[in-house]
């Protein structure tokens, strides 16, 4: 009896077996489904004697191939691979529209500095000064123009990041619930494993919007903090992130988890949000704070010049520009109501042909502006600066963007060779599955086929 009952085991375990690597191969093309197969065990003689081989073979568990290593360097590539994507495309659309020539300001300046050229050839000439309010009304159009794209941006990325806040706290609920499941169904001794799965579909997700550390607790469940430690999962339960508008526009993260309340550093967060933070305080407020001090000292020094000039008829010069950092469409702007002859080109009050101060307005093209990051340049060369260091910068991001797709990739082919379902090896896998299935039924037959014998000698 001892045979029907090894070879019976046998059999179920086959049978086990077959049924996971059928699983493997229902889910080869299932995202993120780790493979499974089966722990075989030989059961120890029930009676003592050297002849008793054995009471069989039995399955104590299965098996899940899943290499933790790996799950956390898959995980920080996303969160890299994360950063860098959602940034470059705002560094696109701001490198198109500050070096596009119909609407950057280098073409603005050319354009101003330009009319004042003619009008120093006939500095009376009502056509040419009329020219200069019409370039100078375009070039502040194009500081308009440029403060408003930068004003989008920031939107959009508080927009974007609210939206993240939102995804992370649902995902950070997702898992909580999902740990709460797998500590249950490891206590009543259901297989866990596609609960896990879907576990670290969420930690993955949620690890290309942030920048995670991920614990592995004894009940199974998984624990789950911010870079900083910050916790956003903890057991079944989950914080809740918030962002709050400052008044200078920025946004201050913090975490609520249980009673506490962490503040959230704005540095090295990592993922998306690390993406939006990191372009918005390097790049965008620097950029924005460069164009409006920028558009401010031109006007001063524009209307500075102006005002130690004097008109055709004699009268102190009036400024040309006005300038209002409150409003992002009409920062910069002619002053309402002037008109050709208002402009003082004249050093000398009683010599309308002068051409003097004229010549000192040109003059400011070479003189310098202090903006931040650049420090002292002239105007002619700052907005050429700020184009170079944009495109620098975006260069810099690409270049870290494709390395962290090829580092994803390596990451994500590294997973599949440990967890990956491989159909060749599932084919193997079967053909010698059923070999021992049908070895076992085999050994039933000769067993049924011995006792029918001894059945026969006893009559």
């Amino acid at each position: 009896m001892s045979i029907i009952y090894n070879a019976l085991s046998g059999a179920l375990a086959a049978q086990a077996a077959l049924a996971t690597t059928s699983q493997n191969v229902a889910n080869v093309m299932t995202p993120g489904y780790t493979r499974q197969g089966v722990l075989l065990a030989s059961v120890a003689p029930y009676q003592s004697g050297a002849l008793s081989a054995g009471a069989g073979v039995k399955v104590p568990a299965l098996l899940r191939f899943s290499d933790g290593y790996k799950s956390l360097q898959l995980w920080s590539a996303a969160s890299e691979l994360g950063q860098r994507a959602t940034a470059q495309p705002y560094f696109t659309q701001l490198e198109q529209v500050m070096g596009d020539e119909a609407s950057g300001i280098n073409s603005g300046l050319d354009a101003f500095f330009g009319a004042l050229n003619a009008a120093s050839t006939d500095p009376t000439s009502s056509p040419l000064r009329q020219q200069i309010i019409t370039a100078a009304d375009a070039l502040a159009q194009r500081f308009n123009t440029l403060t408003q794209v930068l004003s989008n941006q920031r939107q959009a990325v508080v927009q974007q990041r609210q939206i993240l806040i939102t995804q992370i706290n649902g995902i950070a609920a997702d898992i909580a619930e999902l740990n709460r499941e797998i500590a249950a169904t490891q206590g009543s001794g259901v297989n866990p494993s596609p609960l896990i799965d879907s576990r670290d579909n969420k930690i993955d997700e949620l690890a290309s919007m942030v920048a995670l550390q991920v614990v592995e607790q004894a009940d199974g469940s998984r624990s789950v903090s911010l870079r900083g430690g910050q916790p956003l999962v903890v057991g079944a339960r989950a914080a809740t992130m918030t962002a709050t508008t400052n008044p200078d526009g920025s946004q201050t993260l913090q975490l609520g988890f249980a009673s506490e309340v962490f503040a959230v550093p704005t540095t090295n967060l990592g993922g998306e949000l690390g993406g939006l933070q990191d372009y918005e305080s390097k790049t965008l407020v620097p950029m924005m704070l460069s164009v409006s001090d920028m558009a401010e000292q031109f006007a001063d020094a524009v209307n500075t010049q102006l005002a130690a000039g004097f008109a055709p008829d004699g009268t102190a010069g009036t400024p040309l520009f006005e300038f209002d950092s409150t409003t992002v469409i009409g920062m910069l702007r002619v002053r309402p109501g002037i008109i050709g002859s208002d402009l003082a080109f004249s050093a000398v009050a009683t010599a309308a042909g002068n051409s003097d101060n004229l010549l000192a307005l040109i003059g400011l093209r070479s003189q310098p502006v202090t903006l931040p990051g650049l420090g002292a340049v002239s105007l002619a060369d700052a907005s050429t600066q700020l184009v170079a260091r944009l495109g620098m910068s975006s260069q810099q991001n690409q270049a870290a963007l494709d390395t962290a797709r090829t580092v994803r990739n390596q990451a994500e082919e590294s997973w599949k060779s440990t967890s990956g379902v491989n159909t060749d090896e599932e084919a193997v896998n079967l053909m010698q599955y059923q070999q021992m299935y049908q070895a076992n039924m085999k050994v039933i037959a000769v067993a049924n086929e011995l006792f029918d014998s001894t059945l026969a000698i006893l009559r």
